[in-house]
């Protein structure tokens, strides 16, 4: 019998996959801000339709690999298609109308997946393809080395969140600076040449659809030893981005739960689920201290 955990700030209780379906009928509300274990696909059958708002997952990315903590499906496109049709169907009909969805994955599949994203959500509901640079140990001797990840970013509809200002670059660009510092300085503010207003301090350039950022060191306070980790400043930009404080954020492969834990700091409610059982564990500790140093 598969044993499913759920997360509070007061308790972490244990239920069986057996009472999981009784809940079937429940609102969004009574699975928020919990963490199950189960087959994703099994357990977005039982969510209410149209519930939520973000939905993220850093998916499996078709390496065949067995991982320590889990088995990652060959790099064979009916395999890919098999396991992935469903579950992003299942995705797309769990999104709210202003809900997006961010897969993340590598070169592997990402053209396969993408495939499937446009059949199910839309050609035109394709917003980006994120491009995650990082620099790791191993370089090819044969190739230009593989250093980043792609995540695909996609909306419901046309009426989806998206908060530009709060994820624009810290500092205004080189040629921003150049062009009207000098203007804000002598006389403390400049005129934009678009809407003719007054502009009294510049901001930083907009985002652009690639960005480095460094992959968890061994010994970052964040790491949890689970594998395949990815760093809470990647979900708190993408989380920043598209939901906004109260929302529904999920994500059905949490993995070691960092998008739960960074959903609750950012004041957003969270649902995940793994079918790894360590996962979970993992996952309900750092949500229980999240939730508890957030009270």
């Amino acid at each position: 019998m598969t044993v499913v955990a759920f997360a509070t700030a007061e308790h972490i209780s244990t239920i069986s996959i057996c009472f999981l379906l009784f809940l079937s009928n429940l609102c969004m509300n009574d699975w928020l801000n919990k963490a199950i274990v189960g087959d994703n696909l099994e357990v977005m059958k039982q969510l209410p339709s149209n519930s939520i708002d973000l939905i993220y997952c850093d998916i499996l990315y078709g390496t065949g690999r067995n991982f320590r903590d889990y088995q990652d499906i060959k790099p064979k496109r009916d395999i890919v298609e098999a396991f992935y049709i469903p579950r992003i169907k299942g995705m797309h009909q769990l999104l709210k109308d202003t809900g997006s969805i961010y897969l993340q994955m590598d070169t592997r599949i990402n053209h396969w997946v993408r495939c499937i994203m446009d059949d199910v959500f839309g050609y035109d509901r394709f917003l980006n393809e994120l491009i995650w640079c990082y620099n790791t140990q191993g370089y090819s001797k044969s190739k230009y080395s593989s250093k980043h990840d792609s995540i695909l970013f996609y909306s419901k509809t046309k009426k989806h969140t998206f908060n530009l200002e709060t994820i624009r670059n810290k500092n205004p660009s080189e040629s921003t600076v150049k062009r009207f510092g000098k203007e804000i300085e002598k006389n403390g503010f400049f005129i934009d040449t678009k809407s003719k207003k007054k502009v009294y301090e510049l901001k930083g350039s907009p985002p652009l659809d690639w960005f480095e950022m460094s992959v968890l060191p061994y010994a970052h306070k964040e790491n949890t030893g689970y594998d395949t980790q990815k760093p809470k400043a990647l979900l708190q930009r993408i989380i920043k981005a598209s939901s906004n404080k109260g929302d529904i954020v999920a994500d059905f492969f949490c993995g070691s739960g960092t998008t739960l834990e960074a959903a609750n700091e950012l004041e957003r409610n969270f649902f995940g689920c793994d079918i790894n059982p360590k996962a979970i564990e993992i996952t309900n500790s750092r949500i229980k201290s999240s939730l508890f140093s957030t009270v």
